[in-house]
């Protein structure tokens, strides 16, 4: 499964803002409503947001900035997702983590250069069974091992 997503246009992006604005807490439902269109939220879109909101371009920034999920460019392709909380790291997602970045020839939070893959951190999918876990593509997969890891990295290859 891949994700197509809209091309930036700052009239969509005014759109989006507008059907979320009076939304009691509007800024992280709009923030995520703009990476559902776009696949990232277009630093053009933070001002936007700012000034429909009322709030300082530093307060939205420092909203978009504190939450891992928020993309600066649009992702890749295929979106890895690896469990970087301590349990998945205790049981062994280091190891897991640089086998992946060790494939790919990307480190986590980067994207490949033809634009296939994006490797990102999560912090808990509620799998911790004794061994890491990963979301490819939206898709959770636990129970993590070097033969899991090597079979979601190369289910991206395809």
């Amino acid at each position: 499964m891949t994700t197509t997503c809209e091309q930036w246009s700052e009239a969509r992006g005014a759109e989006i803002i507008a059907e979320h604005k009076s939304r009691e807490g509007a800024t992280l439902p709009i923030l995520h409503a703009l990476q559902e269109a776009f696949g990232y939220v277009p630093e053009p879109a933070i001002p936007m947001v700012a000034a429909a909101l009322n709030l300082s371009r530093a307060e939205v920034h420092g909203v978009f900035t504190f939450y891992h999920d928020f993309r600066k460019a649009p992702p890749g392709h295929h979106v890895l997702k690896l469990c970087r909380a301590e349990a998945c790291q205790a049981a062994g997602g280091d190891v897991l983590a640089a086998r992946a970045e060790a494939k790919l020839g990307i480190s986590v939070g980067s994207t490949t250069p033809d634009d296939r893959i994006t490797l990102e951190p999560v912090y808990c999918l509620g799998l911790c069974a004794c061994a890491p876990s990963a979301m490819l593509d939206g898709r959770m997969v636990g129970r993590l091992d070097e033969a899991r890891i090597d079979a979601l990295v190369a289910e991206t290859q395809q």
